[in-house]
């Protein structure tokens, strides 16, 4: 039994198929299919039910899957526990964001850190909320950055940075004629929103909800491109955080009045997960730049 034929097994377990567990783990299908049958053969049974569109452990597989991840853990743990004793960062590092917080604050934060820690071997997993904080709860993430707050007692949340929220409207709506918006005056207006799952969406409707507005719900999607583009073809208006306020032709953005409207942005980690060098330099280096790169309100430092 081989450390890398249990990582292959966790990897298909984890996400669902045989192509997309090669995928992550960056080698041929083929080859993992093989490592894979090569361990069923030396346990002598199955780990899978291999259907045409699906995957699904046995008995024997749901017996093995949780004892394969504490192995990968323990070896996890090894290698980092060997790693903090040497004089720079090194080892892997792997980290969750939103849809609607990773495309505005990574890449102004990771090439700096790659620079100054060039040994750490980062990976970037984008998704929303619920099923970061499940890969969290799985140890497949060591850190997710998502908006705040979240609930479990067994997390450990530091606010990194509070941002206002902003209406965005095609520039020939009469909106962009003030400085700034108040949500109660928009109860008629056709709403462009994140879908169902975006925990965005759920703060855009928090704000609408303060000002006793049920917001006009017209077109859905799960990107902020996209709706971005319909609002500067005057399909109707919509609310961003601060961060995703960029240049967008046909687009101005306006503050928000509600100095309640704004948007909690932090960092989530397991309270049972040591927390590794590789952790707490990418976390230090978030903090301190995050302010001078984004621009915006730093929170002091804090765990919950």
């Amino acid at each position: 039994m081989e450390i890398h034929q249990i990582r292959y097994v966790c990897a298909v377990v984890e996400t669902g198929s045989f192509t997309a567990a090669a995928a992550r783990e960056h080698v041929a299908q083929p080859s993992l299919s093989q490592q894979v049958i090569k361990l069923e053969d030396e346990l002598g049974t199955e780990l899978f039910h291999r259907f045409r569109h699906k995957i699904r452990l046995t008995e024997f597989g749901k017996a093995f899957f949780p004892k394969a991840q504490d192995i990968l853990r323990a070896v996890s743990s090894a290698k980092s526990a060997v790693y903090e004793m040497t004089d720079t960062a090194r080892g892997p590092l792997k980290v969750g964001a939103i849809p609607t917080i990773a495309p505005y604050l990574l890449p102004k934060v990771l090439p700096s850190f790659s620079r100054e820690f060039p040994e750490v071997n980062i990976t970037i997993s984008e998704d929303i909320t619920p099923i970061l904080l499940q890969k969290l709860q799985e140890t497949a993430l060591d850190i997710v950055i998502v908006a705040l707050p979240v609930q479990g007692a067994e997390l450990l949340r530091r606010e990194i940075l509070r941002e206002r929220l902003f209406l965005v409207a095609s520039v020939n709506h009469v909106l962009c004629r003030g400085s700034s918006a108040c949500l109660k005056d928009l109860a008629a207006e056709p709403f462009l929103v994140l879908k169902e799952g975006h925990c965005f969406r759920d703060t855009a409707v928090a704000a609408c909800k303060r000002a006793s507005i049920t917001p006009n719900v017209v077109f859905e999607s799960g990107h902020f491109a996209t709706i971005l583009s319909m609002v500067a073809a005057g399909m109707g208006i919509s609310i961003v955080p601060e961060m995703a306020v960029e240049p967008h032709p046909g687009c101005k953005f306006i503050p928000i009045e509600d100095e309640r409207a704004i948007r909690r942005v932090g960092v989530v980690r397991l309270q049972s997960h040591f927390y590794y060098r590789p952790q707490r330099e990418f976390m230090d280096h978030l903090t301190t730049h995050v302010k001078r790169q984004m621009n915006l309100p730093q929170t002091r430092k804090r765990a919950s």
